[in-house]
């Protein structure tokens, strides 16, 4: 049996915890769990799903007495030849809608790691402590979706014209429709010589968690971990629950501020440190440094100091796995493979295509709600629900296909405290604490930008995060003026959101226009050596 919860939804009621005490724990309002409980909770576990009262826990069908079988209705495009290329969360949910929605065809699923898909977010917290080991992460087969799986080897090449996926063994995997879900990988440390020192680490998939949880078993004398972005905070969070030193070194002014804005940075810093983190903010690490073995010792910073440490984590974000689209025809690069509303990818010329699509963590897509811009989300809701808009519509025709129109949802769980956002954060000028106090880590922040609300951050508070995306799907104006539970009592007074400029890839190709009748002008994409 496998279990996983929906955390976007989850909204600390602890009904789980009641009746599967073996399988569901909760730290204030951070719920933890086994994805891969004992036969002997099977019981217990069915029962705390049922009563879920937002129905955020999600069981395959081997924990049901009796499957029974399920077919959807057929539609325009329930035959032909999907390849789906990516077999993680978003691929594997992409299979699963498929064939709910009908789709009879050859499916066929192509990816690098040979094992199944897995749950990625417990890595950096239940994995890494020992509460739940790396093999227990596989996701729920919700349903058997009856597809070849190619797993084990990589993607290489894209042809559009001949309609056909090449692999890194030679093969070549025809399709009529293909969905792209190669999501990221972690960023290496740029160095590689100080990158290969015994003791440095990523974190990204079950076998750097695996890695990471023996280094820190060992309880080394110290960890050092470059970044304090969401995946540097938790692991140092894990670090500290383990009575382990960690310092952690970040080159902006606070953690989380480039997904949060300084106001919410502010508060996690005083929340690191607090816990005992060494935490150097406006600070860069320049080198790494190791002894005579090739074992790390330590890094020197930017600010002339340095750091004695047996174990590194570098966690500098991630890379958008695009590589091997590059010679393929579609917009694709760092920011990652451009779609329009409804998954469907765009070609170098601007033109949507209409058998190509693309979901999660490298799907740039533009959102109605922040002004149509472009915006690409490495959110677990977002994979999970821009795969089931793919999905649907890859075999549905024109005038019943669907926009991706959900509002992002985020969650972290560190030092003891439940983070969630709903909205888009960084696409603020204003915030307002409008329930709660940050000095207690327990409030509600909410953004606003040109006097809409956008966005809202919770620190134990989850419980609001549904009404928030009402109000953001409504714009509703800022600061927020209706009577609510908890309302503060000097209403709050909104502040600058201290949101980093917004980003824009310097990296990439450069779009050169050929031709000149308007029957053949075409773009081209040409890459820097």
């Amino acid at each position: 049996m496998r279990v996983v919860v929906d955390l976007t939804r989850c909204q600390g009621y602890g009904q789980c915890v009641f009746l599967a005490p073996d399988v569901f724990t909760m730290h204030e309002e951070a719920l933890l769990y086994d994805l891969q409980p004992a036969d002997e909770q099977r019981e217990h576990v069915l029962r705390a799903a049922a009563a879920c009262p937002v129905q955020a826990i999600h069981l395959d069908r081997t924990a049901y007495p009796t499957p029974t079988a399920e077919t959807g209705p057929a539609k325009a495009g329930s035959d032909g030849r999907i390849v789906i290329v990516g077999a993680s969360l978003a691929g594997a949910r992409a299979a699963e809608v498929l064939r709910r929605e009908g789709f009879t065809g050859s499916l066929t699923m192509i990816g690098d790691e040979r094992r199944e898909p897995y749950d990625r977010p417990p890595l950096s917290k239940q994995v890494l402590t020992g509460q739940v080991p790396p093999e227990h992460t596989l996701l729920p087969r919700i349903r058997e979706v009856g597809a070849e799986w190619l797993c084990g080897t990589p993607a290489t090449g894209l042809d559009l014209a001949r309609k056909h996926v090449r692999l890194a063994d030679g093969r070549e995997i025809a399709f009529d429709r293909v969905l792209l879900a190669t999501g990221t990988r972690a960023r290496p440390w740029p160095n590689e010589a100080e990158a290969a020192l015994e003791g440095v680490h990523t974190l990204r998939d079950a076998r750097d968690a695996a890695r990471l949880r023996q280094a820190l078993a060992a309880g080394p004398r110290r960890v050092l971990i470059l970044g304090a972005g969401f995946t540097g905070s938790e692991i140092a969070s894990v670090c500290r629950e383990l009575d382990l030193p960690v310092t952690v070194v970040e080159r902006g002014p606070a953690p989380l501020g480039n997904a949060m804005g300084g106001v919410i940075g502010d508060v996690a810093a005083r929340l690191q440190r607090e816990h005992g983190v060494d935490l150097r903010c406006d600070t860069t690490v320049t080198a790494l440094e190791g002894d005579a073995d090739g074992r790390l010792r330590g890094a020197r910073l930017s600010d002339g100091g340095t750091v004695e440490a047996d174990v590194a984590v570098v966690a500098l974000g991630s890379v958008r796995n695009v590589e091997w689209l590059r010679d393929s025809g579609l917009a694709a690069g760092v920011w990652g493979v451009t779609c329009d509303a409804g998954c469907r990818a765009v070609d170098t010329n601007g033109l949507v295509t209409d058998d190509v699509f693309v979901a999660g963590d490298i799907a740039r897509f533009p959102h109605p709600l922040y002004q149509y811009q472009f915006m690409t989300l490495e959110h677990w809701g977002n994979a999970v629900a821009q795969a089931e808009i793919a999905a649907h519509n890859m075999v549905s025709d024109q005038a019943h296909r669907w926009p991706h129109l959900a509002v992002p949802v985020f969650w972290s769980s560190q030092f003891g405290v439940n983070i969630k956002s709903v909205g888009v954060p960084t696409f603020a000028d204003e915030i307002v604490i409008t329930q709660g106090s940050t000095a207690e880590r327990r409030f509600v922040a909410v953004y606003g930008y040109q006097g809409r609300i956008t966005a809202a951050v919770t620190f134990d508070q989850a419980m609001w995060l549904e009404f928030f995306q009402r109000q953001i799907e409504r714009a509703v104006p800022f600061p927020p003026d209706f009577r609510h539970v908890g309302r503060r009592a000097d209403d709050g007074v909104p502040v600058p959101a201290q949101v980093p400029e917004r980003l824009v890839a310097t990296a990439g190709a450069t779009v050169v226009v050929t031709g000149h009748d308007p029957a053949e002008r075409r773009a081209s994409l040409v890459h820097p050596e």
